[in-house]
Parts: structure tokens; C-alpha cells; sequence
């Protein structure tokens, strides 16, 4: 038998000259409707922390201050940058500045530290990352370090130099932030911007009342009285005690210590939450970028971060949920709170005289 001869229909100039006419009809149609000339999509905006960052605030004579400098181009957050002033180890051109509160001129000055040069032309993209530090790896940006870093465990290429908002010991496990935003881990850290931070806590041993009192009210360590903390006990048992510690502060260790003081051993010690950051769907190693409003929460302090928290309780008490475009969804449980207690089409829906007379017609 001879081949089947194909149609003009499907060879490939048929089909481009049916395509070519259908894309024409449509756009034909378009015009008559009035929408004109097909829109295209918008690309999404990008990320914050993949951005340019603001330019430092400077004052009318061009300076700006030191430790803020510093900060602005990722060598570590003020309070750290001022640390390495005091040690003698920022050169100001080339000699070692070790007052605090110095003023510099960028655009006339050279600033080295740490042994490396900063250029003043240079613009770093604001990175902000969330970590689950695992057991056994340590909270430093030492290169000499021969342990595991946090730093490494971020294996984003477009990266540069991050460094960890405050530390976790090596046995302490859980969320940490990195970044090499300056202000953001300032104001994340200082307590007095309110960011609370939440543990778990596994206590050696069954944890007493009044230790529990000792603990709420504030300890002294050598530092200084710790504010209190918020405990709340999950679990208490012979020989552990499980709970969930809130702070405000970081002192260092200070969980561990705290609990020394009062008679009892820490065993077990994870950070579960930062403000509003949990670690919900990130294993332990694993890390990912904040999100825009997660950035801008944290830089907005407690009382954005309090307001957020109280609206999602009071929406979830009245059983409504927020789904997008400010639409609401009413759930199960608002539902449920309009019915009577025993439900529509029950005996205990009745009023109690009707389910009293069916009580006596059955007995009959």
C-alpha cells in the first residue's frame, strides 16, 4: 500500500498561516471589545534584602559616624563594630582610631578593618537570612575557625559577608538571623526595641516553685539583675522539667546561667521563635530568606510586631481568617459558636421543658 499523502492542513506552512490568522481574529476581537493591545505581566517586585540598601545618613559636612560605616558595608553590627574600635583594630588612614564616636569623611578618608580595605564606592545588597542552627556548629565569622560555622551553612552564592545577630552557644540549637545589615542587627538585638526571642528549655530535674519565682522575678549574674523572663511549663516530671522561656535581652549564656543560679542543669536549649519568626517548615540546617514584611516588622520593633499577634488572636477567637485581596473567610468554629451547645436536631437543643415531657412519654 502507498503512504497516506498528508494534507496541506498539517504541513509546517499551513499550520504557521493558521496560527498567524487565529493570533490576528484575536487581536481583531480585542480592539472591538476595547481593551486594546494585549497586556503583558508586571514583574514582581524584588525582594528586600535584594535591593540596594539607603545611603548612610551623613551630615552636612559629608561625616558620618564610624561604627555605622562600618556597619553599612557588612563588617559586623554596631555594637560589634565598636568592639573592634575599642581593640585598636579600624585604621582610619592607616592609623589605629580607638575612640568611640568618631566621625569620618568617605569620600576623603580610608577605613581598614580587620585587615580589610572598605571602598566607599562600593554598594552591598542587603541580604537577611533565617537559620535552624543544628547542635555542634558555632556563631563566629573566625576564617581560622576549625568547626563548623553558621555562616557556612548558608550556601547562597550571592551571599557576601553575613554575620550572625547575636550567637548561640555550640550546644544550643534553633532559629538564628544572618545579615549584613548593621541597623537591622541593632535594632533586632538591643533590648530596647523589644524583640522577643522564645526557647525550649529541658530542666534537669523537677523545677520547684519558688525557683520558678526566682527565675520570673530576675536573677543577678555578674553582668547585672536579668529582667525576668515569661515561663511557661509544658511538662513536669520526676526527673525532667520542660519549658518555654521568653526574654527581651540577650546576655550571654544567659538561659544556662539563670537556671545555674537557681539549682538546675540545663540539658536541652532550642530557640523556637524571633518576634514573629518561627521556624515552622525548616529543618534543622536548613535556611531560607525573610520575606519583605518579615524584614519590616522586625525593623518596626514590639509594638508592630504586638499589634499583628493581637489581631491574629482576636481573628481566630471570632473564627475568621484573612485569605487575600482583604476577602474573609468564616471557619467551622464561627459557625459552631452561632448554634446552641448541643447542636441543631439534638435532645439537648430543646428547651428543658419539651426534652422533660419526651423523658415521660418514653417511661410511659
Amino acid at each position: 500500500m502507498s503512504p497516506r499523502k498528508k494534507s496541506s492542513s498539517s504541513s509546517p506552512k499551513g499550520g504557521r498561516k493558521k496560527r498567524a490568522e487565529a493570533s490576528a481574529h484575536a487581536h481583531s476581537a480585542r480592539l472591538a471589545r476595547g481593551r486594546g493591545k494585549k497586556k503583558t505581566k508586571k514583574r514582581h517586585k524584588a525582594q528586600d534584602g535584594s535591593g540596594r540598601p539607603a545611603a548612610p545618613s551623613v551630615s552636612e559636612d559629608g561625616k558620618v559616624r564610624l561604627n555605622k560605616y562600618l556597619a553599612d558595608h557588612g563588617i559586623a553590627s554596631r555594637r560589634k563594630c565598636d568592639e573592634l574600635i575599642v581593640k585598636g583594630m579600624v585604621l582610619v588612614d592607616g592609623e589605629p582610631t580607638v575612640e568611640l564616636g568618631t566621625r569620618i569623611d568617605p569620600s576623603t578618608q580610608t577605613v581598614e578593618a580587620s585587615g580589610t580595605l572598605i571602598k566607599p564606592e562600593v554598594e552591598l545588597e542587603k541580604r537577611y537570612y533565617l537559620l535552624n542552627k543544628p547542635k555542634g556548629v558555632v556563631c563566629t565569622n573566625e576564617s581560622r575557625e576549625r568547626k563548623q560555622r553558621a555562616v557556612d551553612l548558608v550556601n547562597d552564592k550571592a551571599k557576601g559577608r553575613i554575620y550572625t545577630v547575636g550567637r548561640l552557644d555550640e550546644e544550643s540549637e534553633g532559629l538564628i538571623l544572618l545579615t549584613n545589615d548593621g541597623d537591622f542587627a541593632h535594632r533586632v538585638m538591643h533590648p530596647s526595641f523589644g524583640i522577643e526571642k522564645s526557647y525550649r528549655v529541658k530542666l534537669r530535674g523537677q523545677l520547684e516553685g519558688d525557683a520558678l519565682d526566682r527565675v520570673r522575678a530576675g536573677v543577678q549574674l555578674a553582668e547585672g539583675k536579668t529582667g525576668g523572663a515569661r515561663v511557661t511549663v509544658r511538662k513536669r516530671g520526676r526527673d525532667y522539667t520542660h519549658l518555654v522561656v521568653t526574654l527581651h535581652e540577650g546576655m550571654n549564656r544567659e538561659i544556662r546561667r539563670v537556671f545555674a543560679k537557681v539549682g538546675y542543669k540545663v540539658v536541652g536549649l532550642e530557640r523556637s521563635r524571633i518576634g514573629n519568626l518561627t521556624g515552622r517548615g525548616l529543618r534543622s540546617g536548613w535556611w531560607r530568606r525573610l520575606k519583605p514584611t518579615e524584614v519590616s516588622d522586625l525593623l518596626a520593633g514590639a509594638p508592630e510586631q504586638e499589634r499583628r499577634d493581637r489581631d491574629h488572636a482576636s481573628d481566630r477567637g471570632k473564627g475568621v481568617v484573612k485569605l487575600k485581596g482583604g476577602r474573609t473567610r468564616v471557619t467551622s468554629s464561627r459557625r459552631g459558636a452561632a448554634r446552641p451547645s448541643g447542636g441543631y436536631g439534638t435532645k439537648n437543643a430543646l428547651p428543658k421543658k419539651k426534652r422533660t415531657l419526651l423523658k415521660k412519654r418514653k417511661g410511659r
